[in-house]
């Protein structure tokens, strides 16, 4: 048959790009193009010193590399697994023969997670999931059927996935429902404590919590009130402090958001667990690396890892707090914060 006269497939029509309102859209529904589907956006926005919404900007790599030196063969757990940004690094490091397991409560990312990294090569030889926070840990290592880890590390940050997305309810920017719930299958929300609280127990939460030194003002204005909106609970916030200047205003809102999420999620109990068990899920010489971001989290690692040294329990320990480099800082806003203590196993 001559060629003219093959059948021609039909025309696939044309589909124009979803387009958006303005060059800078405030809906987080409507920034695609930095959900990976423009390379080009997704360069400025890391340039510009910000994180792309939906993506999660590792902090410390190199010097928690340095610090957890991992080789191939090794056992590795990353006890908040999050993007997978830690955890993609470790892993191209204990190959061949290595394993690494990730754990992560939350049910909504943790499926992403595991299909980013099965799509750069990490199959189940090699990388496992596991939906458990991290005071799951000596459970998750007997599933596996190991004693012990030859590392583990622990990033306490909640990830940009979660604060960028108004639905999960931890933006102090964008409007959502006020639950702040890492898994949103268990729990109360946000909402739901406000409401409960009294004035005291609020004020003791704020100053344990987050340090807050307007928690005296603040309890008796935000306990027991009810609050449906992320947008409703900053407005009392800073109604409640009507001569505080703008810029002290909103470290208050963020204080506040802060404590809410920290009793919301139960993470200080967490935390409390994962290094009272941590000695025993490592392997002598096992190498252990936690990435705190307030000061009610360094003071827990701080004084567990002192405690562990003095004991015979830790052959070494950090001598000072490590600290995201000036460059760092600047390049990731979000990482200003962050504090790396670690420990080796006796």
């Amino acid at each position: 048959m001559a060629e003219e006269n093959l059948p021609r497939p039909a025309p696939v029509p044309h589909q124009r790009r979803i387009r958006y309102r303005g060059k800078n859209p405030r809906r987080f529904e409507d920034k695609y193009k930095e959900h990976g589907r423009d390379p080009e956006t997704l360069a400025k926005v890391i340039a510009s010193g910000k994180t792309p919404v939906g993506t999660h900007r590792p902090i410390l790599v190199a010097e928690i590399l340095a610090v957890l030196a991992p080789q191939p063969g090794d056992l590795a757990v990353d006890c908040t697994l999050g993007y997978g940004g830690h955890a993609q690094e470790i892993l191209a490091r204990i190959r061949p023969g290595g394993k690494l397991l990730g754990l992560d409560q939350d049910p909504v990312e943790l499926p992403k997670t595991e299909a980013r990294l099965r799509g750069l090569g990490f199959g189940a030889e090699v990388f496992t999931p596991h939906r458990s926070n991290f005071a799951g840990l000596p459970q998750v290592l007997a599933a596996n059927a190991t004693a012990g880890a030859d590392l583990i590390l622990a990033d306490l940050g909640v990830s940009s996935m979660q604060i960028d997305d108004p639905a999960r309810g931890f933006s102090v920017k964008l409007d959502g429902p006020l639950d702040m719930r890492m898994n949103p299958q268990r729990g109360q929300p946000a909402a739901a404590l406000l409401q409960k609280i009294s004035p005291a127990a609020l004020g003791e939460l704020l100053v344990s919590h987050a340090d807050e030194p307007n928690a005296a003002t603040l309890a008796p204005a935000l306990a027991g009130q009810t609050f449906t909106t992320t947008r409703q609970l900053a407005e009392a916030v800073r109604d409640g402090l009507p001569r505080l200047g703008k810029a002290d205003a909103e470290l208050t809102v963020r204080r506040v958001f802060q404590a809410l999420r920290i009793a919301v999620n139960d993470e200080f109990s967490a935390l409390d667990a994962l290094l009272r068990n941590l000695p025993g899920c490592l392997k002598s010489g096992g190498r252990a690396a936690i990435l705190t971001f307030h000061s009610g989290e360094d003071r827990r690692v701080k004084r567990a890892f002192a405690d562990g040294q003095r004991d015979g329990i830790y052959s070494e320990t950090s001598d000072e707090v490590i600290r995201p480099t000036p460059e760092e800082q600047h390049a990731n806003p979000r990482s200003t914060p962050a504090k790396l203590r670690w420990a080796r196993r006796a």
